[in-house]
């Protein structure tokens, strides 16, 4: 299996084909069923054998996306949107067009879907551009960069009824899926706690890119918003919210650690904290292999207690007493397989159905829209020292 993050190597050397006409899925808000059956092909539709995508931003991760949609049957990279030298050589490398703004892009070229890996203060206004022309978009995380900027698209694609997919890519691999599937199907029991561990140290030069240590940057905001929509689509909505954060090793206009307190609506109490100034091998990168540019360790994350066992994630260990659940009974220890799965070429198997009209986006507007708002939250518990309650 490729290992796409890592790699961010983009082998693009083969030149595309020509693809058939633009088919743009509109997308319906219903169940899945009723979706499927208000977007199912009709006589005489024009599918293109390979969805053309854009991606927006050369960066790190606007790299990766160009790698996960060259490994990925059914999507073709289309064009590469950038306005620095590096974006238009490297369009050129990938054998693509190249244009400087995603306006410039509607108005000459045809493209099917795309993805937005730009700087976060940027999402917004691409995602409208990308709904006025309609066509579907990935945006990466966060959605926005506030709550009111992701309601504001939220509305729009809702009118416009475009898909706009956010791209907390976690939701698509493998081992998440499995652990909600054992605690959706009651292995656990009733789940009472969740604890998370989003622990690693960032070496200075990774700040020499100055929005990481300003408002809107810091660890809450950058790694610690993969966490929280992880826990919201294991337990659910969250009902309050008190953080406590410090920037006392970095000095920074943003925070270095935080403890973060949860509540969710479903009644499950979690604690999370997060640092990027601690040295530790308990970070969901560092413990799941699913972002192997980071060494992996055989350590776990995520601890999730029930009434009947317990779940250690990403290892997928299953704890259990053998007979009825008491301390003084001894406790099995059982490991969960997985398959070996690339969340990102994951993220673009499921964008390519969703334009094709086949699937509901798996993680939508709607979901980053809550993960966004619970950020925030802590950013403003941490700040005022009071718990934030959800209505």
């Amino acid at each position: 299996m490729r290992h796409i993050i890592r790699q961010c190597i983009v082998d693009c050397d083969i030149h595309r084909q020509d693809q058939a006409d633009r088919r743009r899925a509109r997308m319906s808000r219903q169940n899945l069923e009723g979706f499927i059956g208000s977007h199912r092909q009709q006589p005489g539709d024009v599918v293109a054998e390979e969805i053309r995508l854009a991606v927006v931003g050369a960066g790190l991760i606007g790299r990766c996306h160009v790698d996960a949609i060259n490994a990925t049957t059914g999507a073709t990279l289309a064009c590469i949107v950038d306005p620095s030298p590096k974006g238009r050589s490297f369009a050129d490398t990938c054998g693509v067009n190249w244009f400087a703004s995603v306006t410039a892009m509607f108005a000459a070229s045809q493209i099917d879907g795309a993805i937005l890996a730009t700087p976060s203060q940027m999402h917004a206004d691409g995602a409208l551009v990308c709904i006025k022309n309609r066509c579907p978009v990935l945006v990466e995380k966060p959605l926005c960069t506030t709550v009111p900027e992701a309601e504001n698209l939220v509305r729009h694609a809702s009118r416009a009824d475009i898909p706009v997919l956010t791209g907390h890519h976690r939701r698509h691999g493998a081992i998440l899926k499995q652990a909600k599937a054992l605690i959706d199907g009651g292995t656990l029991g009733t789940v009472t706690a969740f604890q998370g561990t989003c622990w690693f140290y960032k070496p200075d030069e990774y700040f020499d890119v100055t929005w990481r240590s300003q408002p809107g940057g810091g660890p809450v905001f950058i790694n610690l918003i993969h966490d929280i929509d992880t826990m919201l689509y294991l337990f659910g909505d969250v009902s309050s919210v008190q953080a406590i954060t410090s920037n006392r090793i970095r000095g920074s206009a943003v925070e270095d650690t935080a403890a973060i307190l949860l509540r969710f609506a479903s009644g499950v109490l979690g604690t999370v904290t997060v640092s990027d100034t601690t040295v530790s091998p308990w970070s969901w990168e560092m413990t799941s292999g699913e972002n192997p540019v980071y060494p992996a360790t055989t350590q776990t994350c995520y601890l999730i207690g029930g009434t009947q066992a317990a779940l250690s994630v990403p290892d997928l260990t299953l704890w259990r007493h053998d007979g009825p659940p008491s301390w003084l009974s001894p406790v099995q220890r059982q490991t969960i397989a997985v398959d070996d799965m690339d969340p990102l070429e994951a993220q673009i198997r499921q964008f390519v159905a969703v334009i094709r009209g086949e699937e509901p986006p798996l993680v939508s507007a709607e979901d980053g829209l809550r993960t966004l708002r619970v950020v925030q939250a802590i950013a403003q518990s941490g700040a005022t020292g009071e718990t934030v309650t959800f209505s």
